[in-house]
């Protein structure tokens, strides 16, 4: 299992992590669009939320890897600095996933559903009942990734 700290912003995801970059050095891995995501039935995006980041990734020299993405209304809790910070959890198996999940979820706030998504990956998230969110994402094609 790898532990990842996932960060939210308010349309300056790709400003921050290209500055992260610089500064901390390491890679960008990957820069995902909300314009990428199929469409949804009652939720369509602007051209300006299809352009903003729906995930962003900077591999860190030492391995580490920083997460982000910037917030949409109506989806995940609504940006509020200072409480704009979730953790990612990456669990070696798909059992590991539910069981991970459900836990964290016991008197907490599911936000969106443990699901297969569009993306390739097993993947939820919730607040827990102590007010902090989590992310668990499961991928077969790189288990504990």
């Amino acid at each position: 299992m790898k532990l990842n700290p996932y960060l939210n912003y308010a349309g300056r995801a790709e400003e921050a992590f290209r500055f992260y970059e610089a500064v901390l050095g390491g890679t960008l891995t990957e820069i995902h669009r909300f314009g990428s995501m199929p469409p949804q039935d009652g939720f369509e995006l602007s051209d300006e939320q299809k352009n903003l980041v729906m995930h962003v990734g900077l591999e860190l020299p030492d391995g580490q890897t920083l997460m982000a993405s910037d917030t949409l209304e109506g989806m995940g809790p609504p940006h509020q600095q200072g409480n704009n910070v979730a953790l990612s959890l990456h669990p070696d198996s798909r059992a590991d996933a539910d069981r991970m999940f459900n836990g964290l979820a016991e008197g907490g706030t599911v936000t969106m559903p443990l699901a297969d998504q569009f993306w390739g990956d097993y993947f939820g998230s919730l607040t827990d009942r102590f007010g902090i969110h989590w992310m668990v994402n499961f991928s077969e094609a790189a288990p504990g990734s």
